[in-house]
């Protein structure tokens, strides 16, 4: 019966594993054997995973509508030696969350639909993924969410992102317009340049 799930993905979700032609009943099985683990309504985490672990799938186990964003983000794209102590989650502001794990720690950021819905990249890794924003958006939002990030956690960030070959000021421009931020970043790239 444990044969049925790939050990290489994290997380299921009740239609994904009755997609495979597991039953209802099936499923609840492989819960009390302790094959899956039922973290919420709709989500169960795989026992018998084999890959390398990463946070990121956890928060979108949990936060099934989230992106990874802010300072977490920034961790992923190498713009920052800060390493946080939970991982930023965005959520629009009009969702809930029910359940978060004890590890790893989830910080919610509540956005408005439009600053939720730019900039959003899927990242997949085998059967795994997680979203997360580019990193022109991600930059963009750390300015934006400056006093809450930190202002030298701000311009170690765009310093960084600076010094990138693969940089794109004119997209970075171009988002931040669109986000009501460019003034604040001008301010800031005048400050660094």
């Amino acid at each position: 019966m444990f044969s049925v799930i790939d050990t290489k993905q994290k997380f299921f979700t009740t239609s994904e594993l009755m997609d495979q032609g597991l039953s209802y009943y099936k499923i609840n099985q492989l819960v009390k054997n302790g094959a899956l683990k039922k973290i919420n309504k709709r989500t169960y985490e795989n026992a018998f995973y084999s890959e390398e672990e990463n946070d990121f799938y956890t928060a979108m186990a949990y936060v099934p509508d989230g992106v990874i964003c802010l300072m977490s983000a920034a961790m992923y794209y190498g713009l920052t030696t800060y390493i946080p102590e939970a991982v930023d989650v965005a959520i629009d502001r009009k969702k809930k969350v029910s359940t978060l794990p004890a590890w790893p720690q989830i910080k919610l950021y509540y956005f408005s639909s439009e600053r939720m819905a730019k900039g959003v990249t899927i990242v997949r890794e085998g059967s795994n993924f997680f979203r997360i924003y580019s990193i022109e958006k991600t930059v963009v939002d750390i300015v934006y969410y400056r006093n809450k990030v930190g202002v030298e956690e701000t311009a170690e960030v765009l310093r960084n992102y600076l010094q990138r070959k693969d940089r794109q000021p004119n997209l970075l421009y171009a988002c931040a317009k669109s986000l009501r931020c460019e003034k604040v970043l001008r301010t800031y790239l005048e400050v660094l340049l």
